[in-house]
């Protein structure tokens, strides 16, 4: 069967990310297709202040205003951001007995740091993430969630008091944590930083029982100077290849220097290598650069989203009147990391694109046909007017 068509937009749950903090009216951000994902960091005290009491609020209005844009949102809850001196542990925690969080130094500023010997802030927390996967764990706005400790949840305290057990975790209640969050998300696709990997912070990296759980990775200063070092090291740790087959690998453009936000989607790349090669080497799927539009043109932005992830070539369609068969190879750098079908006349494949490695193919049996077909694939994680395109060159 004849079939041509063309992928001309960053696909969903991949690309350059934006802050929702940051929203306005440049045009990489309200011209469709030249983004798909939003990204907000929230406190959890924004969400509970007294005990088992749930306010949404804060969540849904992200949701809804990257839906509105067509978008879908990236969130990570924190406790501990620098200059931040009233963090983000619940008041009913903070008014515990017993409970002795501190306020010192990270960045210059006067920071509050959470105090995790606190058995109430160790069950709150688990609590949180079963009430939110509750809610959220099937909800297209969410197109995946960032979780971590630390500063900005990023898995470390570089600047600041950092004993585990105190200002940061126990590697046991570490472990318990991304136990509970394997058994919380049916779904969701979760993170965590590539810092987890040390074992300065945590066991994750030595424990096949931890590695073996089904969780991505967030990588905070892609493509700096020394990434093959450190940072290579950390997603090496974590096992990103294979991890990344099953969840996504993410993060954000360095800030190590101004340099690195200036020329980090050059097209000649920077310290030896090019976005779109580093990318491709990581299996990366999205990145926040917010910064990106005060130093690259929007089709430069949203080329370089259009080469992360997955993408999908139809290489053979045949219909009969009440059938179709399709094969699809995925020639991106990564998976889908949720279902989605191929679909003739609105007639779903029973098999999943999802998982569909790059360089690998798939074939779909459809029980739908006829003389003027439509291939479509279809997904339930999408917001309005998303759509996930496919690339067809058949006579």
């Amino acid at each position: 069967m004849p079939l041509s068509s063309t992928i001309n937009n960053v696909q969903p749950f991949t690309g350059i990310v934006t802050w929702i903090d940051y929203w306005n009216a440049d045009s990489i951000e309200t011209t469709a297709g030249n983004t798909q994902l939003e990204f907000k960091y929230v406190k959890y005290s924004e969400i509970v202040s007294q005990e088992d009491q749930y306010d949404w609020t804060a969540v849904e209005t992200i949701l809804d205003a990257a839906a509105s844009r067509g978008n879908q949102a990236i969130i990570r809850f924190y406790y501990t951001y620098p200059a931040d001196t009233r963090g983000g542990v619940p008041d009913y925690i903070l008014n515990t007995t017993g409970y002795n969080g501190v306020t010192a130094n990270s960045e210059g500023s006067p920071t509050k740091f959470p105090d995790w010997s606190s058995t109430e802030l160790q069950e709150f927390t688990l609590e949180f993430y079963t009430a939110f996967a509750e809610r959220y764990d099937d909800d297209p706005r969410l197109a995946f969630l960032q979780v971590g400790f630390g500063l900005w949840a990023e898995y470390h305290i570089y600047d600041g008091p950092n004993t585990l057990g105190a200002q940061f975790p126990s590697k046991g209640y570490q472990a318990q944590f991304i136990k509970h969050l394997a058994n919380a998300f049916q779904n969701l696709r979760w993170s965590i930083s590539k810092d987890a990997g040390s074992s300065d912070y945590s066991d994750i990296a030595t424990t096949d029982a931890l590695q073996n759980v089904v969780f991505g990775l967030f990588d905070d200063s892609f493509m700096h100077q020394t990434h093959d070092q450190y940072n290579r090291d950390m997603l090496l740790a974590l096992r990103y290849e294979p991890r990344y087959e099953v969840a996504p690998i993410g993060g954000e453009f360095s800030y190590y220097s101004d340099f690195d936000q200036e020329h980090v989607l050059d097209e000649a790349g920077m310290y030896g290598r090019t976005v779109e090669e580093l990318s491709e080497q990581y299996h990366v799927s999205y990145m926040i650069g917010n910064d990106q539009p005060d130093y690259q043109t929007d089709a430069r932005i949203k080329a370089v989203g259009m080469a992360m992830g997955y993408k999908f070539n139809v290489t053979a369609f045949s219909v009969s009147p009440t059938a179709a068969e399709v094969t699809i190879e995925n020639t991106g750098i990564a998976p889908i990391y949720y279902d989605a079908y191929p679909a003739v006349n609105g007639v779903r494949s029973e098999t999943s694109l999802k998982g569909l490695l790059p360089g690998v193919s798939r074939t779909f049996s459809i029980n739908a046909g006829g003389s003027n077909p439509s291939l479509t694939i279809e997904s339930d994680r999408l917001v309005a007017g998303q759509v996930i395109e496919y690339s067809a060159n058949l006579p």
